[in-house]
């Protein structure tokens, strides 16, 4: 299967969903982006090493780094290769310099461990095409900075709460509007540059599908 080469184009904070944020990955030959929703915890490690920050103590992925490193592991690669009911699947591509291994992962943990190890970030085609948002030009490149009372407290002791998926999904606000409604609304979410929205109407809009 085709593979998207995708990089980290958008981070910003949820208006819809308490503690949540918004990681959009962008298509790095094309104009089409992935919303992806992500917990906090997972947001302020990614954007710890985008903006170079050195926290008092390692945190959890810089510790897998440090262990990698230290057993001449390299992550190859981070590749999203599922979708299934609004839930990205990916998995880590490790080499040892003998043998190459496939690891299961959380698409947040992953991202945050390739831009650990400067590790290209890829997304098979049938994925971009059901749930990539396309964007006209390229000036909707940014990165939202965490909230500043994160950064002034030790990483290592935020306390998050972890989100798993639940066999009962909360319902999308977005269901009980028609094809029309939801098509205009998705424009005016991209318009608006709030992926995190758009992420919500794109589902949506794919399960009527």
């Amino acid at each position: 299967m085709k593979k998207i080469r995708l990089d980290i184009v958008g981070l910003s904070y949820s208006q819809t969903q308490s503690g949540a944020y918004a990681l959009v990955l962008g298509e790095v030959e094309g104009n089409r982006r992935l919303p992806i929703i992500i917990g906090s915890h997972e947001a302020q490690a990614i954007a710890i090493r985008i903006e170079k920050m050195i926290p008092s103590r390692p945190l959890t992925h810089d510790l897998f780094q440090s262990f990698a490193d230290s057993f001449g592991i390299k992550l190859i690669e981070v590749l999203i290769y599922n979708l299934i009911e609004g839930i990205f699947y990916a998995k880590i591509i490790c080499s040892d310099g003998n043998k190459i291994v496939e690891i299961d992962a959380r698409t947040s943990d992953a991202v945050a461990l390739a831009v650990r190890f400067e590790a290209p970030i890829y997304a098979y085609e049938f994925i971009m095409s059901s749930a990539g948002i396309i964007i006209e030009g390229h000036e909707f490149a940014f990165l939202e900075n965490l909230d500043k009372s994160n950064k002034v407290q030790d990483p290592t002791v935020v306390e998050v709460e972890e989100k798993t998926p639940s066999k009962s999904s909360p319902k999308n606000p977005f269901s009980s509007l028609t094809d029309e409604q939801l098509e205009q609304a998705l424009n005016q979410a991209l318009t608006e540059e709030n992926y995190e929205q758009a992420a919500l109407i794109r589902d949506e809009i794919s399960k009527r599908k």
